[in-house]
């Protein structure tokens, strides 16, 4: 192993001072660019590796964001980190992430095992089980001990803290209000999410979209489950196309939306001459089914950028000059394939 030099060493034999040498590295703009270059590609060739724990401890910061999700397997939250990682990295930051599987224990735990000084800040979207038992104490204890949040999609309004959403209830209306638009008139509500602020919104969103054009509200044609689980158990006595007469089905998420395609086909019926579909969230999925999905999609990375700047900044601004929290609005777009009519 090559040994590694130090800014003392590189400063004696380049002849410049070691705060030169430190502010050359940093890319600071009171450094000439030749100068930036000359030591730059100096320290590179002397295996200089800066100390990033005597920087850390300087500056009393990390330049490490900590972001916890609450399922690793939903794409839309892989894209959304896409976004997060992307932002952090331009701007000179790491990212640790960790997994809460919907638990709010593990949620808890993610946040005080992060909370040490190892992160300056959190970029988090709260668990299933967090918001269905209301406790959101330890949000507000990392606020209270300075460490800034930034929630993305599945946020609380009890906690005051940067937020960014798509917009859930207008892109329920617009989706549902397609369909009517192409002749559905008996449109099914799938929901596996109903414990959630987004499920909740996506719910309102059809409904508000059948008063809207004076449809009835028929319960029968509605299900709202907590979870996969209690979804998968309920759906199969739920969806009888032909007994129910349903036209159209709006899923909140993509797990309902495959069941709700995968359920229209076996009982014969034809996408999308006899039954439209709509699901929320553009996976991989929507694109491989056959025919293949129409959905609302909520632009990932373009969450997780808006995340990752808003906490960057945050942490950024000189003290006693922090912005006032804000939420941002990202908005959707309806991508229209073969499972709605033309």
């Amino acid at each position: 192993m090559r040994p590694k030099a130090t800014l003392k060493q590189i400063a004696k034999e380049l002849g410049v001072s070691v705060s030169t040498v430190s502010k050359a590295l940093s890319n600071s703009p009171e450094i000439s660019e030749p100068t930036k270059i000359k030591v730059q590609e100096f320290a590179k060739l002397k295996n200089y590796k800066p100390n990033n724990i005597a920087v850390n401890l300087k500056s009393k910061r990390s330049k490490t964001i900590g972001v916890i999700i609450p399922n690793i397997l939903n794409p839309f939250f892989a894209k959304v980190f896409s976004g997060i990682e992307k932002e952090a990295n331009e701007r000179g930051y790491n990212v640790i992430t960790c997994i809460s599987n919907e638990s709010l224990k593990k949620e808890i735990a993610a946040m005080d095992m992060l909370s040490n000084g190892t992160i300056d800040g959190f970029i988090l979207s709260i668990a299933d089980e967090t918001q269905k038992e209301h406790e959101f104490k330890h949000f507000k204890e990392a606020i209270a001990d300075d460490i800034p949040i930034v929630m993305f999609d599945r946020i609380s309004d009890d906690v005051n803290c940067d937020k960014v959403i798509v917009d859930d209830f207008d892109s329920a209306v617009n989706a549902v209000n397609h369909m009517i638009k192409k002749g559905s008139k008996r449109i099914a509500l799938l929901s596996n999410l109903d414990n959630t602020s987004v499920g909740k919104l996506r719910a309102e969103g059809y409904l508000q979209a059948l008063k809207d054009n004076g449809l009835p509200i028929d319960e029968s044609l509605i299900l709202r489950c907590e979870s996969n689980e209690e979804f998968d158990e309920k759906f199969p006595d739920f969806f009888d196309i032909k007994g129910k007469k349903i036209d159209g089905v709006f899923a909140v998420e993509e797990h309902a939306s495959v069941a709700g395609h995968k359920g229209t086909l076996k009982l014969g019926a034809k996408i999308p001459e006899e039954v439209q579909l709509v699901g929320f969230a553009d996976g991989v999925w929507s694109r491989r089914l056959t025919p293949s999905l129409s959905t609302v999609s909520q632009h990932g990375p373009e969450i997780g950028e808006a995340a990752a700047d808003i906490l960057i900044n945050r942490l950024e601004s000189k003290e006693g000059e922090a912005p006032d929290y804000q939420t941002t609005v990202i908005k959707t777009e309806l991508r229209q394939r073969e499972s709605t009519r033309k």
